[in-house]
């Protein structure tokens, strides 16, 4: 259960890269005011990400049940701002018809990658909290 928790979650992480570099790439860093989602809240979810998959390849690494804890509770506010992110572009993918100027680079994720993201991150977390538990084992 431990490797498909790191399989799911390497696969949440491309969507998620994918949706950071579009983005970056449409204008994100560059017109902060055009963008529903606060450049904070995107890399902060970035990078408690990041840093809860460092840890969890460790734990596999070396089978310390506290590291494994250690991801989980990194998951918890990666996910509550995955999904404050979601609340945020929900809007803007329904107005996707509408001309705001400056357009929202958010507008350009496409939503089989976010609905992915999103799933595969459920998933990865119910992983991460039964390895936790030892089920399975």
């Amino acid at each position: 259960m431990s490797v498909a928790a790191l399989i799911l979650w390497l696969l949440t992480a491309g969507g998620g890269f994918f949706m950071l570099g579009t983005w970056i790439a449409k204008g994100g860093t560059r017109q902060p005011n055009s963008s529903h989602l606060p450049a904070p809240v995107i890399f902060g979810h970035f990078l408690l990400a990041a840093a809860g998959l460092v840890v969890w390849i460790v734990y596999l690494a070396v089978d310390n049940d506290a590291l494994a804890w250690v991801a989980f509770v990194l998951l918890l506010p990666v996910a509550l701002l995955g999904f404050a992110m979601l609340l945020r572009w929900l809007p803007v993918y329904r107005a996707r018809t509408a001309t705001e100027s400056p357009e929202p680079p958010e507008r350009h994720f496409p939503v089989a990658i976010v609905v992915g993201h999103g799933a595969l991150a459920v998933a990865t977390v119910i992983l991460v909290l039964l390895t936790a538990l030892g089920v399975g084992d």
